[in-house]
């Protein structure tokens, strides 16, 4: 019989030699604790992600629209937030959300687009 200590509270580990926690309350305590950091980068990374294609979905209702950077910008959308980018090969950059896109275009406008 050996005296192991629960990893989170400290209280005696009864069950399998290689048991760490008293219970599943402490195990999920203990766990949470250890993931709280990358599940805050994953989680506030994937809300702006949401965010911005709730923004793009609601700008670009028939699939191609101009809007200007300052309506993106008061919705809410952050341009660092983005899943991928194409370029074509006439040299035009296309920022994408998903299936929702956007190509900067001249004088503060952007060109918003859904891929099929």
């Amino acid at each position: 019989m050996s005296d192991k200590k629960c990893l989170e509270c400290g209280d005696k580990v009864i069950g399998r030699v290689d048991k760490k926690f008293c219970s599943d309350y402490c195990r999920n305590a203990f766990n949470n604790k250890v993931n709280k950091e990358s599940k805050n980068l994953i989680r506030n990374t994937n809300n702006r992600l949401r965010k911005n294609y709730k923004v793009l979905s609601d700008l670009n209702i028939s699939g191609k629209t101009k809007v200007t950077r300052r309506k993106l910008f008061d919705k809410g959308f952050d341009f660092k937030f983005v899943t991928s980018i194409y370029t074509t090969k006439a040299g035009n950059t296309y920022f994408y959300v998903y299936d929702q896109g956007y190509l900067e275009l001249e004088n503060e406008m952007y060109l918003l687009v859904r891929q099929d």
